[in-house]
C-alpha cells in the first residue's frame, strides 16, 4: 500500500519532497513543534496531510509544494528594460526568460529597475505573491549598492534614517553603510522598503551624492549573491517560504 493511499501523505515526507529537509531532520522539526498545518502546531509523527490543500509552515514560513508554481531570481543587466515585452523593440527581461522557463508560464516581475540599474528582479507566476511583494503596505526591504561621486561624510547615514523630503513626499532609509571608498568616489549600501520610481538615485542626489552606478542586491530574504548579469536561478525552498511569510501568505 502506498504512502498516499491512506488519507493523505505523511507530513515528514511532504517536507522532504518540498526540499525543506531530509525526512529524519523533518521528523525532528515536527517533534520540536516547529511545523504548523492549517494554523495548528503538529507534533505527531504519524500525521497525514493533503499536500494540495493544506497550508504547511515551518518556523512560520510557508512550505510550497505546488510544482506548477515558478519562483525565479534574475540579475537584470544594465541597458535592459524591466518588462516582459517592449513595444519599441528594446531589450527586455522577457527576452532572457522566453526560452528558459518551461511551459512559457505567465510570469509577473517583482520590482522594476530603470534601464541603467543592474540587479535583482523576482519572477513568479503566483500573481497574489507578486502583488503583495510590490505593495508598499507589506514593507518588504530592498538593498542596493550605489557608487556615488564624492567622499561620503560620517553623519550621512543618520540623516537618511531620519528622513529626507523629496518632491513627492518624505523618504527614509532602513539602513545605510559605507562599503568602500576610492579617490573621488564612495561605495555605499542602502536598504529601504520604498518602491517609488528612481527612489535611490533621487534620494542620494538630493543630499549631494549623484549615483554613478547602482545594483539591487536583495529583495526581502532573497540575495543576488554571485549571480552574473543576465543569469537566472530558481529560488530555494527557504527563500520561497520567507517571501510568503513576509507578505502574510
Amino acid at each position: 500500500m502506498s504512502d498516499s493511499s491512506v488519507e493523505g501523505v505523511r507530513l515528514q515526507k511532504v517536507l522532504s519532497q518540498a526540499g525543506i529537509a531530509s525526512r529524519r531532520v523533518a521528523e525532528r522539526m515536527i517533534i520540536d513543534g516547529r511545523v504548523e498545518v492549517d494554523g495548528r502546531i503538529v507534533t505527531e509523527l504519524g500525521t497525514r496531510v493533503d499536500p494540495d490543500n493544506s497550508v504547511i509552515r515551518v518556523d512560520g514560513a510557508r512550505v510550497m509544494h505546488d510544482d506548477t508554481l515558478v519562483h525565479l531570481a534574475l540579475n537584470k543587466p544594465v541597458g535592459m528594460q524591466s518588462t516582459m515585452s517592449d513595444d519599441r523593440g528594446r531589450p527586455c527581461i522577457g527576452d532572457l526568460v522566453e526560452h528558459r522557463v518551461r511551459g512559457n508560464k505567465k510570469l509577473f516581475h517583482v520590482g522594476r529597475l530603470d534601464a541603467e540599474t543592474e540587479g535583482l528582479i523576482l519572477l513568479t507566476n503566483d500573481g497574489e505573491l507578486a502583488h503583495r511583494l510590490m505593495h508598499p503596505s507589506y514593507e518588504v526591504p530592498k538593498t542596493y549598492l550605489a557608487t556615488v561621486a564624492g567622499k561620503v561624510p560620517k553623519g550621512l547615514g543618520k540623516k537618511l534614517k531620519a528622513g529626507i523630503e523629496l518632491e513627492d513626499g518624505p523618504v527614509q532609509v532602513d539602513d545605510f553603510a559605507m562599503v568602500d571608498s576610492i579617490p573621488g568616489r564612495s561605495l555605499v549600501k542602502v536598504t529601504l522598503h520604498e518602491g517609488r520610481k528612481h527612489i535611490v538615485r533621487r534620494l542620494l542626489d538630493s543630499v549631494g551624492f549623484p549615483v554613478e552606478a547602482l545594483v539591487r542586491t536583495d529583495i526581502g530574504a532573497v540575495s543576488l549573491g554571485e549571480q552574473r548579469p543576465g543569469s537566472l536561478r530558481a529560488l530555494t525552498s527557504k527563500e520561497i517560504g520567507e517571501l510568503y511569510k513576509a507578505v502574510g501568505l
